[in-house]
């Protein structure tokens, strides 16, 4: 079974991606540019990357004292990314680039993420150089971030620590400027950076050349003291070897060394590492010194104190990528467990008289129950592939319409983008579990692939913010800004999908159960603020993130079928119209439960004392 014609029916069939060729940054590209860019990525994800996705699980990073090791397939996959110039993709001719829409980049991206999301594609390589392209001097993005896109740097983004967690007002890196003359370096102000960095992907290894750390550290005021939450916090380049205006290594190494690698229940072709910057293991000069000494060279990126804007910018490309990657988890675990329904016999039909154990076996395809285990994995994995590359539509409109329709892209974006996170993470980490439940015992085996492909997902939930951080987001924050701007933006496009479906007879009722839905939550949004006490609203939040997510992919799920709906009859549009069905029937009436105690601003959790566990 294969991916590509889903893809090819939401970027051509529903999202008009071709519309995009008459805006003048992509008017060299055509539906053959497109695909071939499509082509490309899918063979070498087919060649390069699925082979070895149980290799690289079984064959984890291991330090031999010098170096992090990992398998050659790693290797030979990350030069065959680099290669294909995805790592560039969406940038201007004039540094390497394609100028290709990010829709179709996103979408080019999910056939490594289905390959093996373990081995990895880059995506926080891409992320970091695209954050020194918004923020950095012209030098700091001509030394990394164009090695970044050719492939010979890579990148990571530090900003957890192991005291810290999540709460990065608790960050304690400290950044001290590095001498006299220390905003003189060409390559921005010069600090010296000392802490521990916690859960940093791919934060050390021998791929590339070079890995280029984007370090979040606080700057000590006049008394020596760091100061207090996020707005003290500031960001810095670190690479792990030093690099001259010119681009090419200095010879010498960083004070950044590896305290140790993250055994992890998935991912584990990716390396997760404690970093040290500034232990001292590897001193170094200043320039101008002959006198090398703890603390590791870093770069301020911006303003002081204004690391974490800076950041977020990495932070929500990573949000999105956290969710594709979720989604295309779940997606291979459902064709996994399709293609074993269709070959699986197990069981006899019923019929009046009960079974009749003369009568042949039958596949389990054909038993109601594995085929409702199959439509739930498909509603939420294509649903989810369908929200993802909507999100990636609303990107290229943010950077190449006109100001109106920019603007509410931005706007709709810093909406969806808790969604678009923490949905897929969810809801196709339960779509893996499903996978395992249509294998039977199988599939709690290690001799198929859904097991993996569950313990990979598990993470998603976790990395990029929690569930219940992209929940207080959403609700604290989103729905709110700009005197709730955004909601009614996306609510406004929920209602003229809802116009246009409740015009076509098989679509009318699920049109009249999302204008419900939307009401519902939009109800809910005003009781949970109704006492103006944010620890009031705050206490149903993830329950409300539910009900949110479940009214989005409800109205994404209409949308398609709108265009499903006008298409010629086949399979495809069958099992699309199905997918409708079954998220309208089974998923979208949860809501009511979870919007019960956001309404009602349900103390049960919030208000247990922590003796009564």
């Amino acid at each position: 079974m294969s991916l590509r014609p889903t893809v090819d029916f939401l970027l051509h069939d529903w999202l008009n991606v071709g519309s995009l060729q008459q805006r003048e940054r992509f008017a060299d590209h055509s539906r053959e540019t497109f695909d071939a860019v499509l082509d490309t990525c899918e063979r070498i994800a087919r060649e390069k990357y699925a082979p070895f996705n149980r290799l690289v699980d079984t064959q984890e990073p291991h330090f031999d004292g010098e170096r992090v090791i990992l398998p050659q397939a790693t290797h030979d996959a990350q030069r065959a990314y680099a290669e294909s110039g995805m790592l560039s993709a969406a940038q201007d001719y004039g540094v390497g680039g394609m100028q290709l829409p990010y829709t179709v980049e996103a979408a080019a991206n999910a056939f490594f993420a289905m390959a093996s999301v373990s081995i990895g594609s880059g995506m926080l390589t891409t992320g970091n150089a695209n954050l020194l392209m918004a923020h950095g001097t012209e030098l700091q993005k001509q030394v990394f971030a164009l090695n970044e896109f050719s492939g010979r740097f890579s990148g990571t983004m530090c900003l957890s620590e192991p005291q810290a967690g999540s709460s990065l007002s608790d960050v304690a890196t400290r950044a001290v400027p590095d001498g006299e003359g220390f905003e003189a370096d060409p390559l921005g102000p010069r600090y010296r950076l000392k802490g521990n960095k916690m859960w940093i992907s791919a934060g050390e290894h021998e791929l590339t050349e070079n890995i280029i750390h984007l370090v979040l550290a606080k700057i000590p005021g006049p008394d020596g003291k760091l100061p207090p939450g996020v707005k003290g916090i500031s960001l810095f380049i670190v690479p792990k070897k030093l690099v001259g205006t010119d681009g090419q290594l200095t010879g010498a190494r960083n004070d950044v060394a590896l305290a140790g690698l993250n055994h992890k229940c998935g991912w584990r072709g990716t390396t997760n590492t404690l970093l040290n910057f500034g232990e001292g293991k590897y001193p170094v000069a200043s320039p101008g010194s002959t006198q090398a000494e703890a603390g590791a060279i870093g770069y301020r990126v911006g303003q002081p104190g204004e690391g974490l804007r800076c950041m977020f910018h990495m932070m929500n490309e990573a949000r999105i990528g956290v969710g594709m990657a979720a989604t295309m988890l779940g997606m291979a675990g459902y064709h996994a467990s399709l293609d074993y329904a269709r070959n699986r016999p197990q069981g006899r039909p019923v019929g009046p008289g009960g079974k009749d154990p003369a009568q042949p076996q039958i596949r389990i395809i054909e038993h109601a129950d594995v085929k409702r285990m199959l439509l739930a994995q498909k509603s939420y994995c294509e649903g989810a592939l369908a929200l993802e590359l909507y999100c990636a539509r609303l990107v290229d409109e943010q950077h190449t319409g006109g100001p109106q329709a920019a603007d509410e892209a931005r706007l709709l974006l810093e909406v969806l983008t808790p969604i678009a996170k923490s949905w897929p993470s969810e809801w196709c980490l339960e779509a893996n579990s499903l996978a395992i439940q249509v294998h039977g015992g199988y599939g709690y085996t290690r001799d198929f692939p859904v097991e993996q492909y569950w313990r990979d997902n598990r993470l998603n939930m976790i990395h990029e913010g929690t569930h219940g951080i992209q929940a207080m987001d959403l609700l604290a924050r989103k729905v709110l800004m700009e005197n709730g701007r955004g909601l009614q933006l996306l609510a406004g496009r929920i209602n003229a999908t809802i116009e246009r479906a409740i015009q076509v007879p098989e679509l009318a009722v699920h049109a009249n159960a999302l204008g419900q839905a939307l009401a519902q939550v939009g109800a809910a949004t005003k009781a949970a603020w109704a006492t103006g006490n944010p620890t009031d609203a705050l206490a149903n939040a993830v329950p409300y993130l539910q009900a949110f997510g479940h009214t989005v992919l409800a109205w994404i799920w209409l949308d398609v079928a709108l265009t499903a709906q006008a298409a010629p009859d086949s399979p495809a549009r069958t099992g699309r119209l199905a997918a409708t069905r079954f998220f309208f029937h089974y998923e979208l009436p949860k809501i009511g439960a979870w919007l019960q105690v956001v309404s009602s601003r349900d103390q049960t959790c919030a208000a247990l004392p922590e003796e009564a566990f």
